[in-house]
């Protein structure tokens, strides 16, 4: 006959794993612990770089977590960005109380406006396109928004609407 105590450890550990909140034991025999699962919408937005095409050429550029390129909009200040209501919808901001990047040695920050947690890179606010996928850069010189590349020109945090960089001939963001 099998002890009590056990047999409810046995249960709880069932029902835990059952939500998705265990990790599994070693293959020692230790017992499982239990760590809280967070919602894909609750994890850090990863940024980093990648190849990609832009303008015929390969170069590298920022991505989210999912590989979709990153772009910056020109008129954005460090302090404010423009992108709002059905521009939001085509342009959506990457947002995260807690951003984290690998491969790009920029400033990667939040900015508290209008859309939440927006992620900047050297005070660019960033945006992913409605209309790419991993992997693809389709957005390019659209309405104003370019490709933000690890050398993105830094935005100070006095600049006026419209005093970002120009759009370098190439089209690629820095």
């Amino acid at each position: 006959m099998r002890h009590p105590r056990i047999i409810i450890a046995g249960i709880g550990l069932a029902a835990v794993a059952a939500v998705g909140g265990v990790t599994a034991a070693s293959a020692g025999g230790s017992a499982a612990s239990s760590t809280p699962s967070v919602s894909p919408t609750a994890a850090a937005v990863t940024v980093r770089t990648a190849p990609a095409t832009v303008a015929g050429r390969t170069e590298t550029i920022l991505v989210n977590a999912h590989g979709h390129p990153l772009y910056f909009y020109r008129p954005d200040t460090a302090a404010r960005s423009f992108v709002t209501g059905s521009l939001a919808q085509l342009w959506p901001p990457v947002t995260s109380a807690a951003p984290t990047a690998a491969g790009a040695s920029g400033r990667l920050a939040v900015l508290n406006d209008v859309n939440g947690h927006q992620v900047t890179y050297n005070g660019h606010p960033l945006y992913t396109f409605a209309g790419d996928h991993a992997g693809q850069v389709t957005g390019q010189g659209i309405q104003n928004f370019f490709v933000a590349t690890p050398g993105l020109t830094p935005l100070s945090p006095s600049s006026a609407p419209g005093s970002a960089p120009a759009a370098p001939s190439g089209g690629l963001g820095y």
